[in-house]
């Protein structure tokens, strides 16, 4: 476990998530909202998801007094997607200037209901990492649900073969 193995997860995932934004961009407001069985009821609701919950870690890690979660609170797509970028990017200078000490530090956090833990940084960034990826998957499979077929792997080993 190195500062550089989790520089180059936070690389990929803004990557990963830049080419499936680039989808969610060319779809249209009907496929966007429309109703799908998966963990989220369409594809609105899972991006916000992963947007939520990268912005909110982000949030722990850099121990702001005070979180907050994002899902719900935006007006359209494009503020959506914008935020989505904002969390990406704070993650990757997150992991950019911690000092490689803060790996093995402990976080204290809450989580939204109330419950708290206690674990080391690197546990956590590996999760928001892996946690983004599974979210992705499902929004491919989401994506093709509503009638959108242009999707491409966003494995971790095509970002490392570029």
């Amino acid at each position: 476990m190195t500062k550089e193995y989790f520089i180059e997860l936070a690389k990929y995932n803004r990557w990963a998530n830049e080419k499936v934004i680039s989808w969610c961009q060319e779809i249209d407001f009907y496929q966007w909202d429309e109703k799908i069985v998966s963990s989220f009821p369409n594809i609105n609701e899972t991006v916000q998801h992963i947007v939520g919950a990268e912005q909110l870690w982000y949030e722990r890690l850099q121990k702001f007094e005070k979180t907050e979660w994002l899902p719900g609170s935006f007006d359209d797509k494009d503020d959506i997607i914008a935020a989505w970028r904002k969390s990406t990017d704070q993650l990757i200078l997150f992991t950019q200037s911690m000092p490689i000490e803060k790996l093995s530090e402990m976080l204290h956090y809450k989580r939204l209901n109330g419950e708290e833990f206690t674990q080391p940084v690197f546990e956590i960034l590996g999760h928001v990492f892996n946690h983004s990826t599974y979210h992705r998957g499902q929004l491919v499979t989401m994506l093709r649900q509503v009638g959108f077929t242009d999707v491409s792997s966003t494995d971790l080993l095509l970002y490392y073969r570029k």
